[in-house]
């Protein structure tokens, strides 16, 4: 089916800034804001965690467990830990106190089992913050569920937990709704900035790219989560959720006359000693004026963020005057690139399969591509990829890419 909303009848909506200057993004700050520890389904302790992102070039990370804030007491028998962790050679324990010091763990018995209580958020950032430098970053998991189809939101740079909604008579669309309605009342009510993300449309298949359209107080989604699991990229009637972006995008924008959602990239790490589920595979990088939450956030409003699994990004730059996207990537010996330029135009076919929804209007190569947004299209995004395999692959063939988020795109 045709859907055509002529642009001369749009009003530019709070653009990104992206539209507006040149960014140099190599100053800007790389983080994960999905990850779980033993505080819910993660086999490691939180300060094991932070401090491999820490080790590994990250500027902040968030700990995004199942509908809880790592505070307050958290206690875990040893058989448990043993259990979860699934480690070949050294366990939790035996790595954490390798790491901070024997007397680190506050080992307590309850009954007849030995466990331990659990680091909390406060105390890992007195150990392992440092002041514009590296940030610990509240959040939660709040994992919905409707018509029993799960509806996992991350809100990141919380002061409080959000309640999970839990609603077999709801559609998974309409928990959506009323999930991303409460984070930003609790935004309102407390006047910090909390961004909220979907996290992984088709794990178990429960979110279509039309409910994400639908749902317009959703603004972020995962288009790339590290998660075997999470079918990234669909099946032979399902779309991927790089397809599911453009879908999503198109209804938003020609129908809707919203604004697009914008895509992050994830972890969802639960295993740190060996295991499918690791750490490393996917982040944003964000253009914060500061290294803390309510910067992070309000700079991932304005759109200053890009999302990648191993692709780094030096420059970008949107040009009004002639819609014109250009990118400059980080150059690496021996390795290629190649960024594809996608769009979906004014009058689309539905049905095309070329010239339809999500269009590759170009396929460049080399490290600064550059490519001119046709006067007809409802938006412009690009996906880079590199010749290099993905060092942790989440599926079979995985290649590092980065995704730059929409720009050129007009809305009421």
């Amino acid at each position: 089916m045709n859907r055509i909303i002529p642009l001369a009848f749009a009003i530019l909506l709070s653009a990104p800034l992206i539209h507006a200057e040149n960014h140099d993004t190599r100053e800007w700050f790389k983080g994960n804001t999905h990850t779980h520890t033993l505080w819910s389904d993660g086999n490691d302790f939180p300060e094991m965690i932070i401090d491999w992102y820490k080790s590994n070039g990250y500027d902040f990370i968030a700990l995004s467990d199942h509908n809880v804030l790592q505070e307050g007491e958290k206690w875990v028998s040893l058989p448990f830990i043993k259990k979860r962790q699934r480690a070949i050679g050294r366990g939790a324990v035996m790595k954490c106190e390798a790491r901070f010091g024997k007397d680190w763990l506050q080992w307590e018995t309850r009954g007849e089992e030995k466990g331990i209580i659990l680091k909390t958020l406060e105390q890992c950032t007195e150990e392992l913050a440092e002041p514009g430098e590296f940030y610990l970053l509240p959040a939660e998991e709040i994992s919905n569920s409707g018509s029993k189809k799960p509806v996992h939101i991350n809100a990141i740079n919380l002061k409080e937990v959000i309640p999970a909604i839990k609603d077999d008579e709801a559609s998974a669309q309409e928990v959506m709704r009323r999930s991303m309605k409460a984070v930003k009342a609790r935004a309102k009510e407390t006047g910090r900035p909390i961004l909220a993300h979907l996290n992984h449309p088709n794990f178990q298949w429960a979110l279509t790219a039309e409910d994400l359209a639908a749902v317009a107080e959703g603004d972020y989604f995962e288009i790339y989560n590290g998660h075997p699991g999470i079918n990234h990229l669909g099946d032979e009637e399902r779309p991927g959720d790089e397809e599911i972006w453009d879908i999503a995008n198109t209804i938003r924008i020609s129908e809707m006359k919203a604004a697009p959602l914008m895509g992050v990239a994830t972890d969802d790490s639960h295993t740190y000693h060996g295991g499918d589920v690791s750490p490393g595979r996917g982040w944003i990088m964000v253009g914060a004026d500061k290294l803390n939450g309510d910067e992070i956030v309000i700079a991932m409003q304005k759109g200053d963020f890009y999302a990648s699994s191993g692709v780094t990004i030096d420059r970008m730059n949107f040009d009004e005057k002639i819609n014109q996207l250009t990118l400059e990537i980080t150059p690496a010996e021996g390795i290629t690139f190649t960024t594809q330029f996608i769009g979906t135009r004014e009058g689309y076919d539905a049905a095309a399969e070329e010239t339809g929804i999500g269009e590759v209007f170009a396929t460049v190569k080399g490290n600064s591509p550059t490519f001119n947004m046709p006067e007809d299209a409802l938006y412009l995004r690009a996906t880079v990829t590199s010749s290099s395999k993905h060092p942790s692959p989440s599926f079979e063939g995985q290649k590092q890419q980065a995704w730059i988020q929409p720009v050129g795109w007009k809305a009421e």
